[in-house]
């Protein structure tokens, strides 16, 4: 294994599950759907319940200082993500957040537009939007290849015409895991005057990325999958933002955060994501002068998945040995995110089963990407094992999997 930019110890110091009398001896590979949660975002949790658990943005100290804690969220997140605070909305979680920009667009796109779709999604990520079919949308969906998972952007070329005005896709699939060219799409979409709508919670664990760079006008992400909080984020370029139909109550027109999120926030929850940065800074200063980047943002994103590309080289050797094991996207561990999806002969969920009995904590099923599986002739009730980490896992652990995989991979 390569050198690790990040020590494993210093990192889980952030972590209070480390110490959890209940977790130890587990071996945690079930992050992609949700991981453990740093010790920033919990101490402004702690901090809001307790001293500011009020209607936030009144007149008195305590009901300034929640609004206060409100406002940073919202721009330690866009300084995160190196985009402005008015680009970040917060809702209840991304499936709710992609459902109502959804409908959003609805009132926004005439019949006969399209948008173009992809079967590598979530279903959060595309239900939403083939949806607007019965509104006189035409839906177009960019397919994978049925062997690889992979997304070829000359199939997106087929495509594109005038009379696209969005296109939605992950930047990782839950699945495949391949890491999609997001910049090279988004730029291909805006030549055509397409929006595009990005799915970014299975990579944004990873490190969140730099949304100039890429491009893209709606990245959404799930911040309890970025060791924060249950919330769900949507980053939205203004100027969109500002012409789709207001979404919330028709008084709150004028207000850009409450336009597109409807239902009342968490105000705590929302709170408590500053959390986030604060641990992406820290993991910059753990790294030290080892990586680059012109921010300690974009420093955190590099040792993370530095650290990740390590981690994951094993595993993928290890798994390229296995002819009874259908590794679902690329085997290069540069290409893709940690999340490893196995299609086995056995059922999904008897191989997670049966890795608990090591300890080894892992998932199976069709983790929602049920177009997906089809796509890739897989059925969706017979499932993946799906084996996912992130940066705080240790190499003893990978070494603790690729051993129960060699004894329960039969």
């Amino acid at each position: 294994m390569s050198a690790l930019p990040l020590d494993p110890a210093l990192i889980r110091a952030e972590f209070p599950a480390f110490r959890e009398p209940s977790l130890e001896g587990w071996a945690f590979f079930e992050n992609a759907g949700g991981s453990y949660t740093s010790r920033h975002v919990l101490e402004r949790l702690d901090r809001y319940y307790r001293a500011t658990k009020v209607q936030p943005y009144g007149f008195y100290p305590a009901s300034r200082e929640a609004g206060q804690a409100m406002d940073e969220a919202h721009r330690r997140i866009g300084q995160a993500l190196n985009v402005g605070a008015d680009w970040i909305h917060f809702g209840p979680s991304t499936s709710a957040n992609t459902y109502t920009l959804g409908h959003a667009f609805a009132g926004w796109l005439k019949p006969g537009e399209a948008i173009v779709v992809t079967n590598q999604d979530h279903e959060a990520n595309s239900g939403a939007w083939r949806r607007l079919a019965d509104r006189g949308i035409v839906v177009r969906e960019w397919r994978v290849d049925p062997e690889t998972g992979h997304l070829d952007t000359a199939d997106l070329d087929k495509l594109l015409d005038s009379r696209v005005r969005a296109v939605c896709f992950p930047h990782a699939s839950n699945i495949v895991g391949e890491i999609n060219p997001v910049a090279e799409i988004a730029q291909k979409a805006k030549s055509y005057g397409a929006v595009t709508v990005v799915d970014g919670v299975s990579y944004a664990p990873h490190g969140l990325p730099d949304l100039l760079a890429l491009g893209c006008d709606v990245y959404l992400f799930s911040a309890y999958k970025v060791y924060g909080p249950h919330q769900g984020i949507m980053a939205i370029r203004p100027s969109p933002a500002a012409e789709l139909p207001n979404q919330g109550h028709f008084f709150n027109d004028t207000q850009p955060r409450k336009r597109l999120v409807p239902a009342g926030p968490d105000h705590a929850q929302i709170a408590a994501s500053a959390g986030i940065a604060d641990y992406l800074e820290r993991v910059a200063e753990l790294a030290g002068d080892g990586v680059e980047g012109a921010t300690p943002f974009r420093r955190a994103h590099a040792a993370m998945r530095s650290q990740e590309v390590a981690l994951l080289a094993p595993l993928l050797d290890y798994l390229r040995t296995r002819n009874t094991v259908r590794l679902i996207g690329p085997t290069d561990p540069s290409q893709r995110a940690p999340t490893v999806s196995l299609a086995l002969s056995e059922l999904a969920v008897t191989a997670a089963d049966r890795l608990a009995k090591h300890k080894i904590m892992a998932g199976g099923g069709h983790f929602y990407a049920w177009r997906l599986l089809e796509g890739l002739g897989i059925s969706p009730g017979h499932g993946v094992l799906r084996l996912s980490f992130t940066h705080y896992t240790t190499p003893e652990e990978v070494d603790r999997l690729i051993r129960a995989l060699d004894e329960e991979l039969k």
